[in-house]
């Protein structure tokens, strides 16, 4: 694993002039609780998918300003010095909690909850966001995008088209997690393990003197991993024939029949009908179809529908960039802070716009799954002390349309919210990434088809226990 940059000072500089604030009025140790969570999720889907806690917990564990941070920081005339030395010895000291990668979540719950002198618990708004907004938005896309290919491996293709490296890399390893087989991407496979895969350029094919030299060169460099790109010229009348003679004459005598062509442009549908027909005509009943060319989820289900033979798929930018809905949401808003006696004081923030307000307090998330059939069928928020009794009827409201409800019985409640620092220290086993993409998958098929479907899915119950939507009230009520 290479080293990482120190991100300490990837933050929005508000955050460092009310830490000096907090630090000037001495409200510097004054616990506080912030959530993360989101509003509303991407392409009108009926689920998201959590991604980029790692990255979040090595950023964590390496926070600290050096001495070319501080110099900077002094240089802007508007820090106390004493702050300035605080910093000096700056560490995270306090407690996190977050849902597992991979995990499908919903609007309005908590993703992750920090509770921290305030200080610390507001400098690390800016990077949390950044990071957990980026990765559950693409590993959201690449679920949608795998789904929609129907078991047939989809592999990311982005890199060229990515805002920036961070995009590149995480992205790939956010989709990943999210479902897609492979990347195109070298280093997301050097740094995360997204196993890296390609194929040719048409380039390659210019660079010889006739198309058949191109791939019969190939299938002698590359002959376990002969994936040839057909539509240099033209598919029909020389990309697929050509492919075929380089299979026959190369692969064959070496007992090799795993081979593959790729297309890149035309109609897609069309194109892989008659490359099928040619290939199974030539027996070469093995060979991979592979298709490319600005693919998303809508587009890659029409194909199916279509009847394309199609074996495989690489997306790129509108995988890379989320391009249908590039903004994941995600916020960080103060729940409650602390009493130096312990007790917990619930803020909210009231707004005009019902989405904009918080739901106060420390609290727990609980996934409640039927017992006989073994599917999520609701969130239920609560505060933290409560517990959910499972041989007990729950009365849950729809999110939606809160005069639709339903009653559940015969339930089992998990817990979402792992905890992952305490007291500053790491207590929280991180997944390698063959384990999220696994879990990812496993969770993903806990769900009805109604909210997997891309329109209109059904809406998720994510409900608020009494006793939560009591104090909310009553802080609306107080406040509004």
């Amino acid at each position: 694993m290479k080293p990482r940059p120190n991100y300490t000072m990837l933050c929005d500089f508000y955050e460092l002039t009310m830490g000096n604030g907090y630090f000037q009025t001495g409200l510097k140790d004054r616990i506080c609780y912030f959530d993360v969570f989101f509003r509303q999720v991407p392409d009108g889907g009926g689920f998201a998918i959590a991604a980029g806690l790692e990255q979040v917990i090595r950023y964590i564990q390496d926070l600290h300003f050096d001495e070319d941070d501080l110099a900077y920081l002094r240089g802007k005339g508007v820090f106390d010095e004493g702050f300035l030395e605080y910093l000096r010895d700056f560490r995270f000291t306090g407690d996190i909690w977050a849902v597992p990668e991979g995990i499908p979540i919903f609007p309005g719950e908590p993703i992750l909850t920090v509770r921290a002198p305030a200080i610390q618990a507001q400098f690390i708004e800016t990077f949390v966001l950044l990071t957990l907004n980026h990765q559950s938005l693409l590993a959201t896309k690449s679920n949608r995008i795998v789904r929609a290919a129907k078991g047939r491996p989809v592999s990311e293709f982005g890199s060229r088209r990515a805002q920036g490296v961070d995009g590149a890399l995480l992205g790939a390893r956010a989709a990943y997690i999210a479902g897609c087989a492979a990347t195109a991407c070298t280093m997301a496979d050097q740094w995360y393990g997204s196993p890296a895969t390609g194929t040719m350029a048409h380039s390659w094919v210019q660079m010889f003197p006739d198309e058949y030299t191109a791939f019969k060169t190939y299938c002698e460099l590359y002959p376990h991993a002969a994936t040839l790109l057909v539509d240099t010229y033209n598919v029909l009348k020389s990309g697929v024939p050509n492919a075929i003679r380089a299979f026959k004459e190369v692969l064959l005598p070496r007992g090799i029949t795993q081979c593959g062509i790729r297309l890149d442009s035309g109609d897609l549908a069309y194109l892989s009908r008659r490359a099928r027909k040619m290939l199974d005509d030539a027996g070469l009943t093995q060979c991979k179809i592979v298709v490319s060319n600005s693919l998303d989820e809508y587009i890659i289900r029409d194909l199916l529908d279509q009847g394309a033979c199609i074996d495989a798929f690489g997306v790129g930018e509108r995988l890379i960039t989320a391009k249908s809905d590039p903004v994941f949401g995600g916020v960080y808003k103060l729940a409650a802070i602390e009493e130096p006696d312990g007790t917990i004081v619930p803020k909210i923030k009231v707004s005009e716009n019902p989405s904009k307000i918080t739901t106060p307090h420390f609290k727990k998330v609980y996934r409640l799954f039927g017992k006989e059939t073994g599917k999520a069928e609701a969130d239920y928020i609560c505060v933290h002390d409560e517990t959910v009794d499972p041989d007990e009827p729950l009365e849950l409201f729809d999110p939606e349309a809160t005069w639709k409800r339903k009653t559940l019985t015969g339930f089992r409640a998990v817990e979402l919210l792992a905890p992952i620092f305490r007291n500053g220290e790491l207590v929280y086993h991180i997944p390698d990434i063959e384990e999220s993409r696994a879990y990812c998958a496993e969770q993903v098929e806990l769900l009805w088809d109604e909210v997997r479907r891309f329109e209109f899915p059904h809406n998720y119950y994510v409900d608020l226990s009494p006793k939560l939507w009591n104090i909310k009230h009553e802080l609306l009520q107080r406040n509004g």
